[in-house]
């Protein structure tokens, strides 16, 4: 039966058959704790098959972690139009479905493993963080603006990770929180910076009256004894 499958098959369709094992495999385990023999396995080949498709175990694991990497960038990819909130919300809950449909593949990328791998994942930081300097509007921002949306990047990706281990909060609870946590930080730096003040007055500006940033807004004043939401 496995000899049958393996003659259907073409190359490429080999190749990404592999790199889903491996996926699966390197999420679980560092690469030096999976071994050739354990990828043939999983895929039901032999040990010589895979190595005429990957020349090694780690060139099998850096396919596996791109594939991972721009499937992952492209979901910051979203059209450039309504409140920034809203558009931020969108991405969050397209970053959410990737971890969760592809789980695996998503440990895999952010656990990195070796030098090639990290610098993928650093690809994809970047990637993110690109996009939201174009949904910003910014092309050159200042080292504190810079700053938080890197930050913000670090806490989305350990969020999504923490929620892959336990689930106890719900998704949409932490999509939602995430879009709030950029507000925050912006709203913090704003204090000590002009330029993110500036960004931040222009972003809350173009926010609907019920979106998530005035949903965060009013829950903060709720906080603040003698303040009008707060009673």
């Amino acid at each position: 039966m496995t000899t049958g499958v393996r003659r259907r098959m073409g190359v490429e369709e080999r190749r990404q058959q592999l790199i889903d094992v491996a996926l699966k495999l390197f999420s679980d385990r560092p690469p030096e704790d999976v071994s050739i023999d354990d990828i043939a396995t999983a895929a039901g080949i032999s040990r010589p098959l895979v190595y005429h498709y990957f020349p090694g175990k780690y060139s099998l694991y850096e396919a596996a972690v791109r594939r991972a990497a721009d499937e992952l960038s492209a979901r910051f990819q979203v059209p450039r139009e309504g409140p920034f909130s809203l558009r931020l919300l969108l991405v969050m809950g397209r970053y959410f479905d990737f971890a969760e449909e592809h789980a695996p593949g998503f440990s895999a990328l952010l656990r990195g493993g070796s030098v090639r791998s990290e610098a993928v994942v650093e690809e994809v930081r970047q990637a993110a963080y690109d996009q939201l300097l174009a949904h910003l509007e910014l092309t050159d921002p200042g080292p504190r603006m810079s700053l938080v949306i890197r930050t913000w990047v670090g806490v989305a990706e350990t969020t999504a990770l923490s929620w892959l281990a336990d689930r106890s909060i719900p998704r949409r609870e932490l999509e939602r929180q995430l879009v709030h946590d950029l507000l925050a930080l912006a709203a913090v730096t704003a204090a000590f910076d002009e330029e993110t003040a500036g960004v931040l007055r222009r972003v809350v500006e173009q926010e609907p009256a019920d979106g998530p940033f005035a949903e965060l807004v009013a829950r903060l004043l709720a906080l603040v004894p003698g303040s009008a939401g707060g009673g």
